[in-house]
């Protein structure tokens, strides 16, 4: 392989991609302009070092550099090039430049793997268009049905299915054969929270993932003028909501978990109209799958009971639920110290990640954190110094470096 691109000058070229010039914020939603630009630039840093690429039914891309002698189950890493609606430059995309610029310098070390490593960009991850967060992963593990998935729709009514012809992609929805030559995955991304900024640290390893699921709430009541209809003869969905999205707060505040309503659509939508229906989505988040179901549950009675007095209509719908995720604790533990450093910290996310989903699959799997000063992610605000960002690096290259070099079974 030829000189390659630096991280710094791979971060420069995706930087742009997507961008608003009003927020500063990422519009890299799947199979449109942004994100297939993204697609582009993985293939064409995948080509010019040389490695096989492959793109899956699911749309999932993958680059295996596979030199002589490397054999047995692949080692995995890399992340995801999606971005929330108006989100940040470093979830996701992170993880699939530090890989590029890891291999980059495993090569230039002269290392000879024991098995092959694939980079990925997995699909969808965000969930932004299609409403499936970790659709790729979820569909590649067979979490997510491809008869399901064929029906999904974004908000303007093109079918994933179209929206992936459209972008040159040909579907081909459910399990992925690659998926049996993985042996273990490694995902860097930001840490989205401030974990590593109490402990001091620019790297850290995760623990596991707390539980969490979107849960769709469709309020109906019946539209009329907002001028000459009485406050007591109304039938507004949008009071039902309000209490709801209030009841939310306070239940997720009170148990110390999470609850958001971060999406709504309103019918007609008419500033002078009452409401004839309110749909909103609720993230909900807790420590364990148990607190998930008691707030969860405990919301959707306080919904039903405010939806009878105010004589609307509630309907809840769980669109996505993920379990409570521990990752390999022997695989961790072992990842977590290295002769000649400090041990890194072992923390949890609440928030999910495609490695969850593989983890569940049953591949070993462990997730690389890189500090977050302010915290805030999901958001234009998001950031993390390219001194903590080449750390990430570094300790990328650590781990792939013992786990390419590692036994059969892949212990480090």
């Amino acid at each position: 392989m030829s000189a390659h691109p630096t991280f710094e000058q791979m971060w420069a070229e995706l930087a742009p991609i997507g961008r608003s010039a009003t927020t500063g914020g990422y519009f890299r939603q799947p199979y449109t302009a942004a994100e297939l630009e993204c697609r582009a630039w993985f293939t064409e840093q995948a080509v010019r070092r040389g490695l096989r690429t492959e793109v899956d039914g699911n749309g999932t891309l993958l680059a295996w550099w596979q030199p002589e002698g490397a054999a047995g189950p692949a080692v995995l890493t890399g992340s995801h090039l999606d971005s929330v609606v108006d989100g940040g430059a470093y979830d996701g995309p992170l993880g699939v430049v530090s890989a590029f610029a890891a291999l980059d310098r495993l090569v230039a070390d002269g290392l000879a793997p024991a098995r092959p490593l694939v980079v990925a960009a997995f699909p969808e991850e965000e969930g932004s268009r299609f409403g499936v967060a970790c659709l790729g992963s979820r569909l590649a593990t067979g979490v997510l049905s491809g008869d399901d998935a064929a029906r999904l729709q974004d908000a303007d009514g093109t079918s994933l299915l179209d929206a992936m012809a459209s972008a040159g992609v040909a579907p081909d929805l459910g399990p992925a054969a690659w998926l049996s030559e993985i042996g273990v995955y490694v995902e860097l991304h930001i840490e989205q929270g401030r974990d590593l900024v109490h402990r001091d640290a620019a790297v850290g390893l995760g623990s596991g993932i707390w539980p969490h699921g979107r849960y769709r709430f469709d309020f109906t009541g019946e539209a009329n003028h907002a001028g000459t209809t009485h406050m007591e003869d109304r039938r507004d969905p949008m009071l039902t909501y309000a209490m709801t999205a209030l009841a939310a707060n306070k239940q997720a505040r009170l148990s110390g978990n999470r609850a958001t309503f971060g999406r709504v659509a309103v019918e007609p939508n008419g500033t002078n109209a009452v409401p004839s229906r309110v749909s909103a989505w609720l993230d909900a988040r807790a420590e364990d799958e148990t607190a998930l179901s008691t707030l969860v549950t405990g919301l959707s009675r306080q919904a039903t009971e405010r939806a009878e007095r105010d004589r609307t209509g509630l309907q809840i719908t769980a669109e996505s639920v993920s379990g409570a995720v521990a990752f390999d604790e022997g695989l961790t533990s072992r990842l977590a110290t290295h002769e000649g450093r400090e041990p890194w910290p072992v923390i949890p996310t609440a928030a999910g990640h495609d490695a969850g989903i593989l983890s569940t699959a049953g591949i070993p799997t462990a997730m690389l954190f890189v500090r977050n000063p302010t915290g805030i992610s999901h958001s234009p605000a998001e950031h993390a110094s390219t001194q903590d960002c080449l750390a990430g690096v570094d300790a990328l290259i650590e781990v792939l470096e013992r786990l390419l070099t590692a036994p059969a079974d892949g212990s480090p």
